[in-house]
């Protein structure tokens, strides 16, 4: 037996699944904002990179 079509925005019956839904995870958390990880480490970098300028101008 066929089943007949249905509309776009319908999503057909499943058979045989039991899985549950994920559940979301909250907003927030660390990974949220990465751009603010992203400038921390990009800082981190400059100030290590500025050492070693400073380092062979003195010399």
């Amino acid at each position: 037996m066929t089943e007949s079509l249905r509309p776009p925005e319908e999503t057909p019956p499943v058979e045989g699944s039991i899985a549950e839904a994920h559940p979301e995870r909250p907003d927030g958390g660390v990974w949220e904002h990465p751009g603010i990880w992203l400038t921390l480490i990009v800082l981190g970098c400059l100030i290590i990179a500025a050492f070693f300028v400073m380092r062979m101008v003195d010399l």
